[in-house]
Parts: structure tokens; C-alpha cells; sequence
């Protein structure tokens, strides 16, 4: 079964330096239908103004993975972690038993956006550890990517928790195939262009709760000529 939710119906804040669009209840909006997808907690498509972010402050007992789709964004942490995120770069972050931390746009015109998500650990009160990896182009273009897992596997980024992100940058009328195993649920989030997912037509910022399918076939649409870029996770 596929449940698809359009982009339209997540929540959404515009505070001038900030606009945010929440796919699961955050902060100051609460949905009790969407307060998480098994592990997955958070998915929040940003978008901060150039020479704007985010102050430093207070996380625990979660991972948290960034993915910047265009721009750029400083980070800063506790740990003494100083460094600039850029698309094709994911970078994981696990709070466990405290960390602080902020994200800056260091850009003097340009807008930065991004994708934070939020990863419930398989345990609390884990060690605080940052980690970054940069993925060739080459490797993200017309396949499924692994970028994150519990194991690290093939140069991923690792997660303390059973769940595996892939991403994949589609060119138009392009497809890729994925599979599901038994007794796993999968969510697909749209963060550019338009696709098709099992033959159901999605958009940007759609995203879809995939249960009891044994695979995905996703298919980047053809009408604007444009790419697509979506992100897939297989959830314990």
C-alpha cells in the first residue's frame, strides 16, 4: 500500500529569514496523523536567506541527518566541529546525550535549501559524534545512492539506528528500482521535480508511505524536461 501526502498539506511557517515546511509535526506544528513514520521523526525542507541561520542550541538522543540540495551551510558544534555543507554532502549528527550546535548561511546573496531529518536511535544516551561524506555526482545520477545505514556501508554516512537513505537524482523520463524487504516499510520524499512512484504521479515536496510492496519503480517525469531528486528510506 502506498499513502501518498501532497506537499500542500504538510505544515508550513514563513518568518522572512526562514521559510520551513514540516512533513511530520515539529516545533509549533502538531498534526497527530503525522507525528512519525517508524523511526523516521522529522523531515523539514528549509529554505534561509543568505547571511541568516540558525543560533546555537540543544539537541539529545537523536540523529540527524542534513542534505542540501542547493546553497550552502556552515556548521558549528560542541564537539568543536566547524564546516560547510554543500549539495552532495550528507552530514549526520548524533546528539545522544547533549550536543549544541548551529547553522549559518554563509552566503553574502545566494538562499541555501535543505532537508533536516530526524532519526530516532536505536538506543539513548549515545556518545555525541559528527560525521560528513561527499558522494561523487556520477554516483547519485540515474541510481539509487546509499548515503546513510547502521553499518556505513559502501562509504555511507553511519546512523545508529536499522535504517538506510538513498538518494537519487533522476533526468527526465529516467527510472530506478528498489526493493523492500519483508517485514520493512519504505518513505519516498520528493525534493525536486515531478515522478511517478508505482505509477502514482507525485511532486516536489509530496511524500508517500510505502507498506507491504515488495518493490518501487520510480519514474522521473518527462513534461518540464527538468531532473528530479528524490529520497528513499528503508525502515526497520
Amino acid at each position: 500500500m502506498i499513502t501518498l501526502r501532497p506537499a500542500g498539506t504538510r505544515g508550513h511557517f514563513d518568518f522572512g529569514w526562514l521559510d520551513t515546511h514540516h512533513t511530520f509535526s515539529f516545533g509549533e506544528y502538531f498534526d497527530a496523523d503525522h507525528m512519525q513514520f517508524h523511526a523516521l521523526r522529522v523531515i523539514n525542507e528549509d529554505r534561509v536567506q543568505a547571511a541568516k541561520g540558525f543560533g546555537t542550541h540543544g539537541h539529545r538522543d537523536m540523529e540527524i541527518l542534513t542534505w542540501v540540495l542547493s546553497g550552502t551551510l556552515e556548521h558549528r558544534d560542541s564537539l568543536g566541529t566547524h564546516g560547510v555543507i554543500r549539495p552532495g554532502e550528507a552530514q549526520v549528527m548524533s546528539a545522544g546525550t547533549g550536543i549544541r550546535h548551529s547553522e549559518f548561511n554563509p552566503s553574502a546573496d545566494e538562499p541555501v535549501h535543505f532537508l533536516q531529518i530526524w532519526i530516532l536511535p536505536e538506543r539513548q544516551g549515545l556518545v555525541p559524534r559528527y560525521d560528513q561524506v561527499a558522494f561523487p555526482e556520477a554516483g547519485l545520477q540515474n541510481q539509487l545512492r546509499l548515503i546513510a545505514s547502521p553499518d556505513g556501508a559502501e562509504g555511507s554516512v553511519k546512523l545508529f539506528q536499522d535504517v538506510k537513505v538513498f538518494v537519487a537524482r533522476l533526468d527526465a523520463g529516467r527510472a530506478v528500482q528498489g526493493s523492500i524487504p519483508s517485514g520493512r516499510a519504505g518513505f519516498l520524499q520528493v525534493a525536486r521535480g515531478s515522478i511517478s512512484l508505482n505509477g502514482a504521479a507525485m511532486n516536489a515536496g509530496d511524500s508517500a508511505r510505502i507498506e507491504g510492496e515488495p518493490s518501487i519503480t520510480v519514474v522521473a517525469g518527462v513534461e518540464a524536461g527538468s531532473p528530479a531528486e528524490i529520497l528513499f528510506f528503508d525502515l526497520a
